[in-house]
Parts: C-alpha cells; structure tokens; sequence
C-alpha cells in the first residue's frame, strides 16, 4: 500500500477515520467528533516540522485508509526533539499488517527531521498497539493510573519511548 505525505485534501477522510475512535471507543479520549477543517488547521501549524503521513489504498483509486503522525508533545522549547506520535487505521483494517509499515515510515520521517526520541500514549488496555509499538522498538516508560474518564469509566494511559 503506498505511503505519502498527508495533503489539504485528506482531512475530511482523516476527521472519518479519527470520529470513529472518538465516538465509538477509548483508544482516542476525544469526546467531540472533529471536522476535517479542524484536523487540517493543526496539521498546518506544525507541517514544516511534524511529520504526517497517511497510507493509501491502491485498490479504491487512492483512498486514505489510514495515518500516522508527529505532533507536539509538550510547549516548552526543550521539548521540540521529542514529539508524541500516533496512528490510526480505517476501522476493520487493525491487525492486517498496515500499521507496521506506515509507522516505520513515520520513525524514518522524524529521524529525517532531527527529532531524537518519540513518546507514544496507549489508552489501555491495548495488546494490539503494545504489540505494534514494542516491535518497533518503542519501550514501556510508565502508566497514569485512571488518567481518563470516557464511557463512563476510567482509563489508563501508557507511555512508551523510542530514542531514536
């Protein structure tokens, strides 16, 4: 499946694969569906920086089926060489093999960039995301215990590092 850099027009298919975790699932602890003008207007912020990335389904002419991304972890300066990053994948494609590739994309894109580690939060539990992070190298740095409060209940978030 190809894999490039995610472009205006992607966002209101971004917003759809996005909406289903906010609305449907703990994995995004988002309450409010987000349009894709909102999602493109962060993008712009930090594009020159940030990398994002999305992964095409080259079956249906091209459609975003899926994305990864660097966004700013923390505001403080000292901060800039260690973003968060995420993915998501169009609900039903987990656990086929599309993650791992459009994720090492990403790790190669913010190496490119200068960034020199990567934090990734975990809403748990989640073995499919442990699995698909741990096998890229990212290490378990801690869990904040009941961190979030979705579906009535709460959640915890894990934190895993990859120093790059």
């Amino acid at each position: 499946m190809p894999i490039r850099e995610a472009i205006a027009a992607d966002f209101d298919t971004i917003a759809d694969i996005t909406n289903h975790y906010i609305l449907h699932t703990p994995i995004h602890f988002g309450y409010e569906a987000q349009t894709g003008a909102e999602l493109r207007s962060s993008w712009e912020k930090f594009r020159a920086t940030h990398p994002f990335l999305v992964l095409l389904n080259d079956e249906q002419g091209g459609e975003v089926i899926g994305y990864a991304k660097a966004y700013r972890w923390r505001e403080r300066a000292a901060y800039d060489h260690t973003p968060e990053v995420g993915i998501y994948l169009r609900n039903g494609l987990q656990g086929k093999g599309l993650g791992r590739p459009l994720y090492a994309a990403l790790i190669h894109a913010c190496r490119e960039k200068g960034m020199h580690s990567l934090v990734a939060g975990i809403a748990l539990p989640n073995p499919g995301s442990i699995r698909l992070h741990e096998s890229l190298g990212f290490l378990p740095v801690g869990t904040v215990r009941q961190a979030g409060w979705k579906f009535n209940q709460w959640h915890d978030a894990g934190f895993w590092q990859l120093i790059l």
